[in-house]
């Protein structure tokens, strides 16, 4: 089933439109992947499609009722998480709670449940190790396995990410598509993931939007059915 539908969006910067009557689809429980060369609007679609934009033309819409009646609950990893500086004085597990704030009352009291969460995202990202740590202290890999953590400690139904093995090496890049995947196959999470490494998220990815342009012309979504055939074509 469509859970999100952008149709002929427009949107730019400034007086300059970086994004020209694109349509996509999202299906929900399905491991997404976009693509396309730098600049490329990846992550303006990102945002458009997480309504942190609204566009100049053309509609975004989500539908609430493909996640099987429950309220979508979006977990959103950026891209640069690796700016925190040497002087953040957060330590990682005070940033993976914050994770959970959203479904916590006024007082946001932990319960024994909470911290499981917490305790189980960071194991997830292999870094509970390090929970007592600053964040200002890790590296740029580190960095994103707990932001990663975070989101995961939301518990959220859709999973946005711009570019989130960035920095990663290569043991941990293939530990998390195999973390995304079971999720998504397990328990029927959406993930969409802007990533420039097909090589090695093919075999994880149910489908691949391209953002390709030919000279003179405007981005055009063009899509690849991988692991599986059940969400159909895409509009272009």
């Amino acid at each position: 089933m469509i859970l999100s539908s952008m149709r002929n969006v427009v949107f730019g910067y400034g007086n300059e439109p970086v994004v020209e009557n694109i349509s996509l689809d999202i299906y929900a429980g399905e491991f997404l992947g976009i693509t396309g060369p730098n600049g490329a609007a990846k992550t303006t679609i990102l945002k458009l499609l997480l309504g942190l934009l609204k566009p100049w033309n053309g509609t975004v819409e989500i539908n609430q009722n493909a996640l099987d009646g429950a309220k979508p609950v979006i977990g959103y990893v950026p891209q640069q998480v690796a700016s925190f500086n040497s002087g953040f004085p957060s330590k990682v597990i005070e940033l993976v709670r914050s994770g959970c704030y959203s479904r916590l009352g006024l007082f946001r009291r932990f319960s024994a449940e909470q911290e499981a969460i917490v305790e189980k995202s960071l194991k997830q990202v292999g870094m509970w190790e390090y929970r007592n740590s600053r964040i200002g202290e890790l590296s740029g890999g580190q960095k994103q396995r707990i932001c990663i953590a975070r989101a995961l400690a939301q518990q959220p139904n859709v999973l946005i990410l711009d570019e989130p093995t960035t920095g990663m090496d290569h043991q941990s890049r293939i530990g998390f598509y195999e973390l995304m995947k079971h999720y998504v196959d397990v328990h029927r999470m959406t993930v969409v993931m802007v990533t420039h490494g097909l090589e090695e998220t093919n075999s994880y990815l149910d489908r691949v939007i391209s953002l390709e342009r030919k000279e003179s012309e405007e981005w055009k979504c063009l899509t690849t059915s991988l692991c599986s055939v059940r969400f159909g074509p895409e509009v272009s």
